[in-house]
């Protein structure tokens, strides 16, 4: 058996069609762009921004969320190809089965699979910090020992049960609560933007790029793979600045991929995939741009609190009541985040279970709500004692490495589909092609370089342990192996959905 066979495009839509395995289509262009908003803002646009603007890139942290925007922005469009083009559940495992073959497909379904866990897992735990944080500002204080920090984080636990169950329900049901918190979330930056604007001061901006210069040079495993492998100094603002920013708040931006790995429930997906993908990019965009240029206004970058700049901004004019209202405006952010990557992780799971990958019971769609009912379960079970009981924080940097080592892989079967598969209707093409395509992987494949060799160490212990269970399971169960799937050459009447 061929460690690199290739599942057609044919084979993978036919699937969606197994009655056992149908998902309900129910998701519009509108539905995909708030599920990309939901998740890729965060915590991050209250923290990181003053954060990598007081430490590398001073007011040019603007540009840094440009020229990060472009490098995504070359990884949205070939999503958007390959998502218009095979409108299946699993994002960049299904994209990678139909254009590079199975093992590499494995790989990325393997490295999705520690992403969205210990993403969920990462983000519930900052989700119980805003909420202590708060309910603090309210006067209302959680016991230590069942809070952020405690032996068990149980408002963590609580937030992904909740959410698990949602999900469960179905769908459409998870992004009409998705809808009402990403409105509250964009009303609160938009707000905060506002009132910033009136505390600006022009001479802040000066020098917009301040002058390079020397920093101290982390050391041993926790130092960037790139220096330990070339041995520079690294240094701060300047140009170098810019790009270190831009290395930094690249990962502000992570999470529009997972609005592909809701293909197979998008009623027109040819159409609508492209358009959530890359409006979610722009919209965040903007809302970073500005965020960034207020914050730097408000305050000069050497002053900024890199913990919380933007919160502590308005303090420093003497607006502390804005602390409660942005530290609502990130409770309410991070709920969205939780519950698009349990999302994304069960679709992910759910593709490859049914194809063999993983057992093949755990694909099996609820009768009624026509969602992946057990492996939600599972899903929830596992990301809710890994939020409350285990000290995540250490990690954060697999979810980066999982991200990008997929960016690449998408970027790169976008360039062989196109060549062994010209015949396929594609709904959105990338422009440029192969030069945009290569040049997103490569600047992943930097960004990639610039994690610690730490990161790099346990995401090769983390492909190890995959390879094993990929050699002693999967090979052998995977159905396009054994024959146990539709033939989508030949005609079927399929039965419609169950109400």
């Amino acid at each position: 058996m061929s460690l690199f066979r290739t599942k057609s495009v044919e084979q993978s839509i036919a699937d969606t069609d197994e009655p056992e395995f149908r998902l309900k289509k129910s998701l519009s262009a509108l539905d995909l762009t708030v599920f990309g908003v939901g998740v890729v803002i965060g915590a991050g646009i209250f923290t990181l921004t003053g954060r990598a603007a007081h430490e590398v890139a001073g007011p040019a942290i603007v540009l840094s969320f440009v020229v990060a925007a472009i490098a995504c922005g070359l990884a949205a469009m070939c999503y958007a190809e390959f998502a218009s083009t095979v409108p299946v559940s699993g994002s960049a495992y299904t994209f990678s089965y139909a254009s590079l073959g199975e093992l590499f497909a494995w790989i990325i379904g393997w490295d999705l699979i520690l992403e969205m866990f210990l993403g969920a897992s990462v983000v519930a735990q900052g989700w119980s910090a805003y909420l202590g944080a708060f309910l603090g500002q309210l006067g209302i204080v959680l016991p230590p020992e069942v809070s952020y920090g405690g032996a068990i984080d149980l408002p963590a636990v609580l937030l992904v049960l909740v959410l698990g169950g949602l999900m469960t329900l179905g769908i459409k049901e998870s992004l009409r609560v998705n809808l009402v918190l990403v409105a509250v979330k964009l009303f609160i930056v938009l707000f905060v933007i506002v009132a910033g604007l009136m505390f600006v001061n022009p001479a802040n901006y000066q020098p917009f790029i301040p002058a390079s210069e020397p920093t101290e040079a982390a050391s041993g495993l926790t130092q960037p793979l790139l220096q330990f492998l070339s041995g520079l100094e690294p240094a701060t603002f300047g140009v170098g600045g810019i790009l270190a920013g831009a290395a930094l708040v690249f990962f502000a931006y992570i999470g529009f991929d997972v609005v592909a790995t809701t293909a197979e429930e998008t009623k027109k997906p040819q159409r609508d995939m492209p358009i959530g993908i890359i409006a979610s990019l722009v919209i965040c965009t903007i809302l970073y741009c500005a965020v960034a240029l207020v914050v730097t206004g408000m305050v000069s970058y050497r002053d900024l609190d890199p913990a919380a700049a933007l919160a502590n901004a308005f303090v420093y004019h003497g607006q502390g009541w804005m602390a409660t209202v942005i530290s609502a405006g990130a409770v309410a952010g991070l709920t969205t985040v939780v519950l698009t990557l349990l999302i994304g992780a069960t679709r992910i799971i759910f593709a490859m279970s049914r194809d063999g990958l993983l057992p093949q019971r755990l694909a099996k769609v609820h009768p009624r709500f026509r969602t992946p009912w057990v492996i939600s379960i599972v899903v929830t079970l596992i990301v809710a004692v890994v939020a409350g009981v285990t000290p995540v924080g250490v990690l954060e940097e697999m979810v980066n490495i999982g991200t990008l080592s997929a960016f690449v892989l998408v970027s790169v079967g976008v360039i062989v589909l196109r060549r062994t598969r010209p015949d396929l209707k594609r709904g959105f093409r990338v422009p440029l092609s192969p030069v945009l395509p290569i040049l997103s992987a490569l600047i992943c494949t930097y960004l990639m370089l610039n994690l610690s060799v730490e990161t790099w160490l346990r995401f090769l212990i983390w492909l190890a342990l995959g390879f094993v269970v990929y050699f002693a399971y999967s090979r052998r169960h995977a159905r396009i192996g054994t024959g146990d799937f539709l033939d989508p050459s030949k005609p079927r009447v399929v039965a419609p959905p169950k109400r």
